[in-house]
């Protein structure tokens, strides 16, 4: 039986035993402080929001979490920024690229917003340096099939940089969330990297058979299989066969530091799964370090 940390402090020697030298994730956030404090002050209000208590594990200063996530043994991260309005998106890629000069764990990363400006953005954050995006339809409550960006969805498919997409109903749904609507950008970008967030909760199913028709199409774990979503997200029923058929289209997420429950849990969740006699420590590391490592390019 493979077991998870227990607690945070257990995380580096149980990855260490795991034969890694750290855990990438692909999806966390990193976000100007007065953008973060706003986030932080959304949650504060989750139970009208979303009808239950959402407390910030990691509420504390952006130097803090930095270290908390090296004392983890978190080697290599993508600080994912989004904006939720027109004139953000640029002013965040800014920032994020900054901050992926001055924090050296840091991936650079970029994100977009169906405006004019949108492409030059991202042709910018590549030309930089870019090796991630971020698009958050729910937030950002757009069409992500606006004409707007359609060249943005070609730059990022020619450039094979991956964009983690948070496209799913949950925790919200959005005017235009759904994993039918956005294979419609599949369906124009076949070769888009494409790293599904939340595995496409409550998709899961359907995200997974976009898996098998796009070579390129990933899912990533953040808030998956942990008791805080499962309550109104259960597992599908044949997860450790849908993830034996996947093993290395599966990367590590975990939402830090915006979570309501310890960064190891969402490892001891991860863990449970590997438990399954097909998939064991070799899933571990790919999921773990393999797999983000490879599209993150560290």
């Amino acid at each position: 039986m493979i077991h998870g940390p227990a607690s945070d402090a257990e995380i580096p020697e149980w990855i260490s035993a795991l034969g890694i030298d750290g855990l990438v994730d692909l999806h966390l956030h990193f976000l100007p402080k007065p953008v973060m404090d706003k986030v932080w002050a959304y949650f504060d209000q989750a139970e009208e929001h979303y009808g239950m208590a959402w407390p910030v594990y990691y509420r504390t200063s952006e130097e803090e979490r930095v270290e908390t996530l090296r004392s983890f043994g978190v080697r290599r991260f993508a600080p994912l920024v989004y904006p939720h309005k027109p004139g953000m998106a640029e002013w965040l890629t800014s920032w994020a690229l900054e901050f992926a000069e001055r924090v050296p764990d840091a991936v650079p990363t970029g994100t977009f917003y169906p405006e004019p400006s949108a492409l030059s953005v991202v042709d910018n954050a590549l030309r930089a340096g870019a090796r991630c995006f971020k698009a958050h339809v729910q937030v950002g409550a757009y069409d992500p099939r606006d004409e707007l960006l359609d060249g943005v969805w070609g730059a990022l498919a020619d450039a094979g940089v991956p964009v983690v997409v948070h496209c799913g109903h949950g925790p919200l749904k959005g005017a235009y969330t759904g994993l039918r609507l956005f294979e419609e950008i599949l369906v124009r970008h076949p070769n888009l990297t494409l790293v599904l967030a939340h595995a496409g909760m409550p998709e899961i199913d359907f995200a997974f058979e976009l898996a098998r028709k796009y070579p390129r199409v990933y899912l990533d774990t953040t808030m998956v299989g942990v008791e805080f979503t499962l309550r109104g997200n259960p597992l599908p029923p044949d997860w450790t066969d849908l993830l034996a058929q996947f093993p290395d289209r599966v990367v590590l997420g975990t939402d830090f530091p915006n979570i309501p429950y310890s960064y190891a849990t969402q490892l001891q969740a991860i863990a449970g799964w590997a438990a399954d006699d097909r998939l064991g420590e070799p899933f571990l590391r790919a999921v773990l370090h393999d797999t983000p490592a490879k599209l993150l390019s560290v």
